[in-house]
């Protein structure tokens, strides 16, 4: 017994599949997927029926962060206030945007790139898509046509 378990080592195993592996054999594949549904299949006979229940729907618990008994006007000033730190956010982001487009077109002229030409090319794409979204883009309705100031008038008057 004790020259049998002499014999074996991982790396051996390891080798022989290899060399077994990469040997042609058109049985090579069908073997393998017989192998692994015979595998699949005795786990599945071993795995008792509580592991494979089906998961539960999780409970949503929705939480309102708002009073019960807004007004009207309260909602819009509300959205407003919002409205006013988007737009805030928004300049900040797109001034950021204008800064690392300039910075990219400075290192594009120090390179020796023709960044003028690619500036046109890239605002012709934009203008295209620009075009191209508001073709596809259904009718306004009546409450989209409102201006955030008209919208925002609301709450005083």
């Amino acid at each position: 017994m004790k020259e049998f378990l002499r014999n074996i080592s991982p790396k051996k195993a390891v080798r022989d599949l290899v060399t077994v592996w990469s040997e042609p054999n058109k049985h090579r594949w069908p073997v393998l997927g017989v192998a692994m549904a015979l595998t699949f299949a005795i786990l599945m006979l071993f795995i008792p029926e509580s592991y494979r229940t089906p998961l539960e729907e999780p409970e949503i618990i929705y939480i309102s962060t708002w009073e019960d008994g807004r007004t009207e006007q309260e909602i819009i000033a509300s959205n407003c206030r919002n409205q006013e730190l988007k737009d805030a956010l928004q300049a900040r982001i797109d001034a950021r945007a204008e800064l690392r487009q300039s910075l990219y077109v400075a290192m594009g002229r120090a390179t020796f790139l023709d960044v003028d030409k690619m500036v046109a090319e890239a605002e012709a794409s934009r203008a295209a898509e620009a075009a191209e979204a508001a073709a596809n883009a259904p009718p306004p309705t009546p409450d989209q046509l409102v201006t955030v100031e008209e919208y925002c008038a609301r709450a005083v008057g």
